[in-house]
């Protein structure tokens, strides 16, 4: 009777033990699992915001509904030099602290007109740092590429066929002269 009663203990504080990790863990990372990068929630709800700018919602959905942001982390992870993924994080931070410079708040906090002046900046390389033209570089690449190539745009947008195209089975044939 002892011994089942100690089986069952046993089992009842491995499963503890397994489950301790996940609970004692402080729950700040991105919500898709990267390999190679850390990314906080307020580092990824940026770049989400960022790449609403760079695409935004208009008549069809923006950049930041489709979460393209998720798939600019997830290239950046999988196919990108560490030097390159240091850069990157690294122009993130600087974008946010050069915000809160021009403007007093951060990136998130900036109206539309402010962050497009930010991305303007950016953009034209108004003697920034080269860590922000990587990021920028970078980001807008992904960013475009990820939207193009989103569900939403290859079933809505630009719906794909196959070449030669699609069959008409009701297509007039015109005979041939030649026979």
């Amino acid at each position: 009777m002892k011994r089942r009663s100690a089986i069952r203990h046993l089992a009842v504080i491995a499963g503890g033990i397994a489950l301790l990790p996940s609970c004692i863990g402080s729950g700040e990372s991105a919500s898709i699992q990267l390999s190679q990068i850390t990314i906080s929630p307020e580092q990824e709800k940026l770049l989400a915001e960022i790449a609403g700018t760079l695409i935004p919602e208009t008549g069809t959905p923006g950049a930041k509904e489709l979460g393209v942001h998720l798939f600019v982390l997830k290239m950046l992870d999988d196919c990108y030099e560490k030097g390159d993924q240091e850069q990157f994080l690294q122009g993130l931070d600087r974008l946010e602290k050069i915000a809160r410079e021009r403007y007093g708040k951060g990136f998130i906090g900036c109206s539309t007109a402010e962050r497009e002046q930010l991305l303007t900046a950016m953009e034209n390389n108004e003697g920034l740092p080269e860590e922000i033209a990587t990021f920028y570089r970078i980001m807008k690449h992904r960013t475009v590429q990820g939207y193009l190539n989103s569900e939403y745009v290859m079933t809505r947008e630009r719906v794909y066929e196959m070449a030669p195209g699609r069959y008409n089975g009701y297509y007039p044939v015109k005979e041939n002269i030649a026979s």
